[in-house]
């Protein structure tokens, strides 16, 4: 019996998605040894990126984790913090569900830089799931869910030391220490530190490429394991602090803050977490379980842009409980549950207070009916209150349907409501001489209405041999239509000539996302692998001035990947190599035209091509180092600041960037373990 329940329990510790069909079929998907894994028995659109992958590429944080995955576009916050934004569907982050064990984490005052604050030595596997998710994670996801699963205490390693280096300057050191406190309580410890002491200034425009920056991130975890008894929990306790300056070369914020000598920014956040999940397994009635999630955690962040001051501190409680089971048989199961969210927002924009309160309480239900052979259906809806959204209802539809051998086609659709979190998700534009105007005062966030939107999807993928080699194939395509949206307007131009603005206001008329991603992927050879995928985005929206496309969004976009391993024969002794070709089509670009000549920009940017590369020599199962480089062309933004001679002056724009900045990257680490 104790064997029994400890084969059960192994889901509850490494959960693959939510959704209750797919729990206890976690263990058969990570089993396998590819670092990007698509299940054709899984309902959602759902890839599982594994350790594996993400040592693939100089991986220091999250938002750097998905350069080798085509379902996510990694893309450029702005010219000043060196913040990565990435995107699915065309869609930015706020239209994702990002989540830490299936606890909502990237949310609210984290938006901007949250992704950051996850260092990549910590992550065991993301789950991205394409479309709308499950409901029992909340209504807020429109275009997917990002879940990252951290290591567990009970199978991590004694110790583990990585250390990073690369020529921007930049110097990360990551310490993993795991004991075993008793028969059934485990204990992990990890240690982040990352550091850029250097100025650089590629360009010669006089402003710092990437911002002076350090952090210190600590995480422990202690992890409790009961196979007789049938129960699993985890407890973990987390603090972060990230200091981030930019700005010109010459800026001292001991004499230049909030002066006009030099323009310069800081950012300085301190992040708490505390976070607890109980999960119980039924002794008679192993299809049965419960699980309970509580998480807290305050994040304060000050911060000035030039003369723009931003400051925002939120503290947050989440608790959820869900209840699994079956219908008669195992073919119909069902998950159940509540969930509650509390968030205190005190957030001030130079002497404005938008501080807040926000709570909601939900029930939610979700059907789930698989034959275990050619068919499955994932049907949940949830009830809401909020008290700023109201009462409203979200249903979601999931559908696989496997035609024939190797083949599986699905089908998704649902609803998805959030609350737009105006400045915290557009900081960038604070670094720039544009005016903030709100348009809508009626509704009850920042005076604007929710955000709605409809998502749909259709995808399908075939597995086939060529030559005797493995081989793959298939397209999704996906739309999202918005009810309502808070419009982040750079277009409409001001009153007065020469002077610039973003307006915040509610849609009126359309704003729609089509997404369409065509992928081939095939084993070359033995150990050598190419992924291919095509991309093409329609995105549009009716501004005060007219239907445009969205700013700063590639319509067509080419990622290609290979990789090679050579044989592990020899006690561990391996090569291995990643070469990763990102091709990005025009983009439309932020108006310009009223600008001088000098500060003015072309309507769409030029194409452009990024090529990565990194080699690995494993000595053996403790030891390796690794060396690679981004960038390899050396490509840069030709005119990444405007004003940047006047930055205090009414054309400094900081905010339309399309492309790096810093240009080629060189980098090189060492990985040591003890098992």
């Amino acid at each position: 019996m104790k064997k029994q329940f400890s084969i059960l329990l192994l889901p509850l510790l490494c959960v693959f998605v939510t959704y209750s069909q797919d729990t206890l079929q976690a263990v058969k998907v990570i089993s396998k040894n590819k670092g990007l894994q698509k299940s054709s028995k899984i309902t959602a659109n759902t890839t599982l990126v594994t350790s594996k992958e993400l040592l693939k590429a100089a991986c220091c944080n999250l938002a750097e984790s998905f350069e080798t995955n085509p379902s996510i576009d990694v893309n450029f916050a702005d010219a000043l913090t060196g913040t990565k934004q990435i995107k699915m569907l065309g869609l930015t982050s706020p239209y994702l569900m990002i989540a830490e064990e299936n606890i909502p984490s990237v949310r609210g005052a984290s938006q901007a830089y949250g992704l950051s604050f996850t260092p990549g030595t910590w992550i065991e596997s993301i789950q991205i799931t394409k479309g709308a998710g499950s409901v029992v994670n909340g209504y807020e996801s429109i275009s997917g869910q990002i879940n990252t699963e951290l290591l567990k205490p009970i199978n991590n390693i004694p110790f583990f030391l990585n250390f990073y280096g690369s020529t921007d300057a930049r110097f990360e050191l990551n310490t993993h220490f795991n004991a075993k406190i008793s028969d059934k309580w485990t204990s992990a410890l990890f240690v982040h530190g990352n550091t850029r002491t250097g100025k650089n200034d590629m360009n010669d425009d006089g402003f710092l490429d990437n911002p002076l920056a350090k952090q210190i991130n600590i995480l422990n975890r202690y992890q409790y394991y009961n196979a007789e008894k049938g129960l699993v929990s985890f407890i973990n306790f987390r603090y972060m602090n990230d200091k981030k300056q930019t700005g010109e070369l010459d800026f001292d914020p001991d004499k230049d803050k909030g002066k006009t000598n030099f323009w310069g920014s800081e950012i300085n956040t301190e992040r708490f977490d505390v976070s607890s999940k109980i999960g119980y397994v039924f002794k008679d009635m192993p299809y049965q379980s419960i699980g309970f999630q509580n998480a807290f955690n305050t994040h304060n962040q000050e911060s000035y842009f030039g003369l723009n001051q931003y400051n925002i501190k939120q503290s947050s409680f989440y608790s959820n409980l869900i209840f699994n089971s079956i219908i008669n048989n195992t073919m119909h199961k069902f998950a159940t549950g509540l969930n509650f969210s509390y968030d205190k927002y005190q957030e001030f924009v130079n002497v404005n207070d938008y501080s807040r309160i926000d709570n909601s309480v939900g029930a939610f239900f979700e059907y789930t009916y698989d034959n275990d052979d050619n068919f499955s259906l994932i049907a949940g809806g949830r009830v809401d209150s909020h008290n700023r959204l109201g009462l409203f209802i979200t249903p979601r539809l999931h559908i696989r349907y496997n035609p024939w051998e190797k083949g599986v086609v699905r089908v998704s659709a649902g609803r998805g409501k959030r609350s737009a979190n105006i400045f915290a998700e557009n900081q960038s534009l604070f670094a720039s001489a544009r005016t903030f105007n709100i348009l809508d005062t009626n509704g009850k966030i920042y005076g604007l209405d929710p955000e709605i939107a409809w998502n749909y999807g259709l995808s399908f993928n075939q597995k086939f041999t060529v030559f005797g080699r493995n081989a793959d194939a298939g397209f999704d395509f996906y739309k999202t239509d918005f009810t309502n949206q808070v419009v982040v307007d750079l277009y409409t131009p001001t009153a007065t000539p020469g002077t610039h603005q973003v307006l915040f206001y509610n849609l009126n008329g359309k704003s729609f996302a089509n997404s369409l991603q065509v992928d081939f992927n095939i084993e070359l050879a033995k150990h050598f692998d190419l992924r291919t995928a095509y991309k093409y985005y329609d995105i549009q929206t009716d501004f005060l001035s007219g239907r445009s496309e969205r700013p700063l969004q590639a319509k067509h976009r080419f990622f290609a990947n290979l990789g090679y391993e050579t044989p592990n024969v020899d006690k561990g002794k391996q090569w291995k190599f990643d070469f990763t070709y990102n091709w990005m089509g025009q983009q439309k670009l932020t108006e310009t035209a009223s600008n001088p000549l000098e500060d003015r920009l072309l309507v769409y940017s030029p194409s452009f091509s990024l090529m990565n590369a990194q080699i690995t020599r494993t000595f053996s199962s403790t030891f390796e180092i690794y060396f690679g480089v981004e960038n390899i062309g050396n490509y840069r933004q030709e005119k990444a600041i405007l004003g940047n001679e006047n930055p205090f002056g009414s054309t400094f724009d900081a905010s339309i960037t399309y492309a790096p900045i810093f240009g080629q990257m060189n980098y090189a680490g060492l990985r040591f373990k003890i098992k």
